[in-house]
């Protein structure tokens, strides 16, 4: 005959079973593939930039859409008219030095088919993101700021890629 399990067993078992059945009630879900309202795209930005080569390889993991590497045969065009970072002080230290900056990564950007009628008008992603910045980690701070630029161009990407899905045709 096998005991009764103690009771802090079976608080431990009840907590578990409530957080699934908390997870399972939230609406969590993965995304998923995305579903397009075109079948080939191009992208007209610039192809040796590291902003395309990200957003191409997203493009073409995200959905059913094929990626093309000319305007030719392309059912719409991506025009990329604008990437740029902009760095600015936020806050000075009592010496006069800057202790805080603000990252900006602006994204404009169109879509439009073969014929010139635009699927999306002319938009633009602004995503900032601010970090405090000490003369003595130097390095260190370099390092976050490119890892900060980094992830800022992979969340202006997503947010490319959920805008297209949104796209119909004129």
């Amino acid at each position: 005959m096998t005991p009764a399990p103690s009771l802090p067993m079976r608080l431990r078992t009840f907590a578990f079973v409530a957080a699934l059945a908390a997870l399972a009630g939230c609406g969590f879900q993965l995304r998923g593939t995305a579903t397009y309202a075109f079948d080939t795209i191009y992208v007209g930005a610039p192809p040796s930039m590291p902003f395309t080569v990200e957003l191409k390889r997203a493009l073409a993991g995200a959905g059913a859409a094929k990626v093309l590497d000319s305007p030719q045969g392309a059912q719409v065009v991506l025009d990329i008219a604008n990437v740029s970072d902009d760095k600015s002080v936020l806050s000075l230290s009592p010496g006069g030095r800057a202790r805080e900056f603000a990252l900006t990564k602006r994204v404009a950007f169109s879509l439009r088919d073969a014929e010139g009628r635009l699927w999306l008008t002319q938009d633009e992603i602004a995503i900032r993101r601010s970090y405090l910045y000490d003369d003595t980690e130097r390095l260190a701070r370099e390092i976050q700021e490119q890892r900060l630029l980094a992830e800022m161009q992979s969340d202006a990407i997503a947010q490319i890629v959920r805008r297209l899905q949104s796209a119909r045709k004129p």
